[in-house]
C-alpha cells in the first residue's frame, strides 16, 4: 500500500515522497528505478526517495504510516522525531490500537484514517494497485496541514473526506476485516469464494455482527448491518486475495492478535460473547505456529 500510495502522491501530485522501510530489496529497487505500478489496464512508474528507517528522516510534514500493526511500536518513535512542529502522523492501518501506540509518543499531533485502496505487492517496488477512497478524522475546517495533504491526495486521483465521525468508519472496516481476511486465510481462497457456501457466509455474518455488537457496547453506533456490510464487501472484491491469506502463504506473521483477536479481548472486557471471532483468531495463530496459550492471553 505504501509503494501505490507513495507514487500516486509523487506523480500525480507533486509532493515531495520518502518511503521509509526495512526491506532491503525493495529500498534498492525503488533507489535505482522507482515505483513501477500497474492499475486499470495500464503501467507507469515513478519517483520517490528511498530510506532505510534506521537512517537518517525527515523533517516531514506528515509521516503516512502503513506498517502492519505489529510493528507500529518499532516506528512510532522514528514517526514522532521526524514530525515537524505542527505536523502530523497519519495511521491509515488496519486494527485497534494504532492510534493509541503513536499519541503516546505525538501527542496531538496524530490522525486516524480509514483506506479502501487496495494494492498487491508484485515484486521490489512493484505494485498492481486497486481504486478507492480515503476518509481521515478531523475537522473539515481544521489545521492547514491537514487541509494541504487532503488536497495532495485528491490532486493524486483519491477520493478524500476528513470527518469527525471517524471512529464509526473504524469500526465497519474492522467487522468487514475480522469477517473476510481471517477466513480467507484459513481457506486459501478470495474473498468472492467465500460467498458460495452457506457455511462461509454464515461464518462472515456472525463474526462481523460481534463486531458490531461490541462497538455498540462501547457507544460506537455503526448505523449498518454488519453482516451485510462484509458480503458486499466480499462481493465487491471477489478478485481480491486478503492481506492475511497472502501473509499466510509466504509464512509471515498475520494481523489477526489486531483485528479479531482485538475484539475477543475488547468482547472480554465489556461482557460480550465473542465465539466465532475467538475461533478464527485460534486457528489463524495455530496456522502461524504460535498458539494461543490456554488459558488464552491476549497480547
Amino acid at each position: 500500500m505504501g509503494c501505490y500510495l507513495g507514487a500516486r502522491l509523487a506523480r500525480f501530485g507533486r509532493a515531495s515522497v520518502t518511503l521509509a522501510g526495512t526491506w532491503t530489496p525493495g529500498l534498492a529497487a525503488l533507489a535505482e528505478r522507482g515505483i513501477s505500478v500497474t492499475e486499470a489496464g495500464s503501467e507507469w512508474t515513478a519517483s520517490a526517495a528511498a530510506a532505510p528507517l534506521s537512517g537518517p528522516l525527515g523533517p516531514a510534514d506528515v509521516v503516512v504510516v502503513l506498517v502492519k500493526a505489529y510493528r507500529t511500536e518499532a516506528v512510532a518513535p522514528v514517526a514522532a522525531r521526524v514530525l515537524l512542529p505542527g505536523g502530523l502522523a497519519v495511521t491509515l492501518q488496519n486494527g485497534l490500537g494504532n492510534r493509541e501506540v503513536l499519541e503516546a509518543l505525538a501527542p496531538g499531533r496524530v490522525r486516524t484514517g480509514v483506506c479502501t485502496l487496495g494494492a498487491t505487492l508484485l515484486g521490489p517496488a512493484k505494485v498492481r494497485g486497486f481504486p478507492g477512497a480515503i476518509a481521515i478524522g478531523g475537522d473539515p475546517d481544521g489545521s492547514d496541514v491537514l487541509m494541504r495533504w487532503v488536497g495532495l491526495l485528491e490532486q493524486s486521483g483519491f477520493e478524500t473526506e476528513v470527518t469527525p465521525a471517524i471512529d464509526q468508519m473504524v469500526w465497519r472496516k474492522l467487522a468487514v476485516n475480522c469477517a473476510i481476511n481471517a477466513l480467507s486465510a484459513l481457506v486459501g481462497r478470495t474473498n468472492g469464494a467465500l460467498l458460495a457456501s452457506d457455511e462461509s457466509r454464515d461464518t462472515m455474518l456472525r463474526a462481523a455482527r460481534e463486531v458490531g455488537d461490541v462497538a455498540a457496547a462501547k457507544g460506537i453506533l455503526l448505523e449498518v448491518n454488519t453482516g451485510e456490510l462484509a458480503l458486499e464487501v466480499a462481493e465487491a472484491t471477489a478478485a481480491n486475495r486478503s492481506s492475511m491469506l497472502q501473509d499466510l502463504d509466504r509464512g509471515a506473521r498475520t494481523e489477526i492478535d489486531f483485528l479479531n483477536g482485538a475484539i475477543v479481548r475488547e468482547g472480554r472486557a465489556l461482557g460480550v460473547p465473542t465465539p466465532v471471532n475467538d475461533f478464527l483468531w485460534r486457528r489463524v495463530r495455530a496456522r502461524e505456529r504460535n498458539p494461543v496459550p490456554t488459558p488464552a492471553l491476549i497480547p
